[in-house]
């Protein structure tokens, strides 16, 4: 059993079609500028929005683990000792706490992405398992639920930033239609800053996939500090070319911090905030790049 943060219907920004995305809970990267914070820990969690707080109590004297408590007129919760029991969420009057981290049978999560087959059939789309990082969750209950997606004649797309087993890929093969694979920067240091860990694994297993004969999609996340020049750019495009990477499409998605405030709510610090996104000149210039080099099916976004 893997732990699931939200199922978003109607997507379009995550694969072919219209799609209906899985969040898995946990990765093995932290990137800094994610923008799902609340997918990277592998436990349940706890949100809950200090700044519209009313200082009721309610969720104080609710929660068995004293980890909720006033101070200076707030009421502040002391995460390191709240357990995710949901208790606070019962009774806090306002809504505005949240336990982060679902369980769903595998028969259960199926049941809730076929409520939309037939926008996957009249747009080509199908689900998306994403994250977080869905390739280093539970692969007995992924493959189980690819395997069942598969038999309903489900189209799916795996979203991933590369830092798994690859083994865990290997698994999934059969099932899957399109890998969505990140490539930050070639620039293993700036991985290292950025990212949380080098990047040794992730190309070595986009090699690996591309070598079975997977269909990748390559997504780049676009920002002006970590891979928004002319030769970060370069360096990718030559990789490509150099490994044969065999990929049919790419996308450049610029830097947006919409994720931003969802950070103070599971109690983390926001460390994005001196990164910029290139320039609309910048990204198509970028585009081109690519275009000049062989790739054709480049877009902006998606």
């Amino acid at each position: 059993m893997s732990l699931i943060t939200s199922i978003q219907k109607y997507s379009i920004h995550d694969g072919d079609g219209i799609r209906t995305t899985v969040f898995f809970k946990g990765c093995l990267l932290k990137c800094v500028w994610c923008h799902n914070p609340e997918t990277q820990n592998y436990s349940k969690q706890t949100s809950y929005d200090k700044e519209r707080c009313v200082g009721c109590r309610s969720c104080e004297m609710a929660c068995p683990h004293q980890a909720i408590h006033e101070e200076n007129g707030k009421v502040v919760t002391d995460l390191s000792l709240c357990e995710a029991c949901g208790k606070c969420t019962d009774y806090c009057n306002q809504n505005l706490r949240e336990i982060i981290g679902k369980e769903y049978t595998v028969d259960e999560l199926v049941k809730e992405l076929r409520k939309d087959e037939m926008f996957y059939e009249q747009s080509g789309g199908g689900v998306t398992l994403s994250g977080g990082e869905v390739m280093t969750a539970d692969m007995d209950y992924v493959e189980a639920v690819c395997k069942k997606l598969q038999r309903f004649g489900i189209n799916i797309t795996i979203d991933t930033c590369g830092q798994a087993p690859y083994e865990n890929y290997e698994r999934l093969l059969p099932y899957v239609d399109t890998f969505l694979y990140d490539i930050k920067t070639m620039d293993n240091d700036l991985h290292k800053k950025y990212m949380g860990a080098g990047n040794e694994l992730i190309l070595s297993n986009l090699e690996k996939l591309s070598d079975s004969g997977a269909r990748i999609y390559i997504r780049i996340p676009t920002i002006k500090e970590v891979n928004g020049t002319d030769e970060a750019i370069r360096a990718i495009i030559s990789y490509l070319l150099e490994k044969n990477i065999h990929v049919a499409q790419v996308n450049l998605l610029p830097y947006h911090n919409t994720g931003s405030a969802k950070y103070e709510k599971i109690g983390k610090k926001y460390e994005g905030v001196d990164l910029h996104a290139p320039e609309q000149e910048e990204m198509e210039h970028f585009t081109e790049l690519f275009k000049e080099a062989g790739f054709h099916n480049v877009k902006i976004g998606g």
